[in-house]
């Protein structure tokens, strides 16, 4: 899986704040440095203050250029990395969140997200935020992606791809505790889940026949029912209805042995039954390239795989590899979108 485009993107993606306490804006920075001159461009929406402020404090060599709009970003990009300004109400201090700012973080994705809508830019790339600092400005999601899924129209259809290199992974149950994932999975969700992963795969990923690959819930997927029910009560009429719907899929595999090198040669994506079984595969194999990509939105959006990181902000050593990705693959799918 290639995700570095091989042509200049005609519109910039937009990157958010993410919590301006976090890693966000150094690895924005670093990005930048990274990525000046090749075919990427993208448009940060920040506090162009607090970014200078913080590439002195990390010793980072990037020039900031405050654009009015993100068709500007492309003109500027090469000499200096280009901000729309979205001001904070207090300067943003280092592994210490602030409630005060948290209307400044829900704008940068607010603002993104409407100018991916109207196609000023191809995708969103969102920095990682805390949800808890949020919640006091009125933030009522349980995270960035159903916060996006809203504010494109498109509530409940949202689905959640972790993507590297080596693997693909599609949870059908995400950030609910495993007592909930068991008590709420059902047929019909793998069903929508693995068939919005099949179009997307199609539209975006440009893979013409996909293969779909679905886990099992217990041990060795059930031994044939010794070990648990799910997997000829929910899993395989999900895999029957799919099948016949058009849809290549394959299982219900054993999960302990589908994420083999071997394996995951046979199929194109991985169908997980909850977060742990998908995320802790990908993490292990490929932690620093992974990106998350939400599914079933009508704009593209991506995130690098880790969280905020305070005990790290502003000391300089954040890689910025995972925002790298998230990028990267982000011009690649608006791209592969656009044509």
């Amino acid at each position: 899986m290639a995700y570095l485009s091989t042509m200049a993107s005609m519109r910039p993606v937009a990157v958010t704040m993410g919590d301006p306490a976090g890693i966000g804006g150094e690895i924005s920075l670093r990005a930048w440095q990274a990525l000046r001159k090749g075919p990427q461009c993208f448009v940060v929406l920040d506090d162009p203050d607090r970014l200078a402020e913080l590439a002195r404090t990390i010793n980072c060599d990037v020039r900031l250029r405050v654009v009015d709009r993100a068709a500007a970003a492309a003109r500027v990009f090469r000499e200096a990395l280009p901000v729309l300004p979205v001001r904070l109400a207090v300067p943003a201090v280092p592994g210490r969140p602030d409630k005060a700012n948290a209307r400044g973080v829900i704008a940068s994705i607010e603002r993104a997200t409407d100018l991916a809508l109207h196609g000023v830019v191809g995708g969103v790339v969102t920095n990682p935020i805390n949800k808890a600092a949020l919640y006091d400005a009125g933030f009522e999601y349980p995270g960035h992606t159903e916060f996006l899924a809203a504010l494109t129209g498109v509530p409940g259809k949202e689905i959640m791809m972790l993507a590297s290199p080596s693997l693909r992974v599609v949870p059908v149950t995400v950030h609910v505790s495993l007592r909930d994932a068991l008590a709420t999975l059902t047929t019909e969700k793998i069903v929508a889940t693995a068939r919005t992963t099949d179009a997307a795969l199609r539209r975006d990923f440009g893979i013409a026949q996909p293969r779909l690959a679905v886990s099992g819930l217990n041990p060795h997927a059930g031994e044939q029912g010794a070990l648990g029910k799910e997997e000829e009560l929910i899993i395989a009429p999900a895999i029957t209805a799919l099948r016949a719907a058009g849809v290549d899929v394959s299982g219900p595999w054993p999960p302990d042995t589908m994420f083999t090198t071997a394996s995951r040669t046979r199929y194109d994506a991985a169908i997980c039954m909850y977060h742990d079984q998908a995320l802790i595969p990908l993490k292990t194999l490929d932690m620093d390239h992974g990106v998350n990509v939400t599914l079933g939105l009508p704009i593209i959006r991506t995130s690098p795989d880790h969280g905020t990181a305070y005990d790290i902000a502003g000391k300089g050593i954040a890689s910025p590899t995972s925002l790298i990705a998230a990028i990267e693959l982000a011009v690649t799918l608006a791209e592969r979108r656009a044509q």
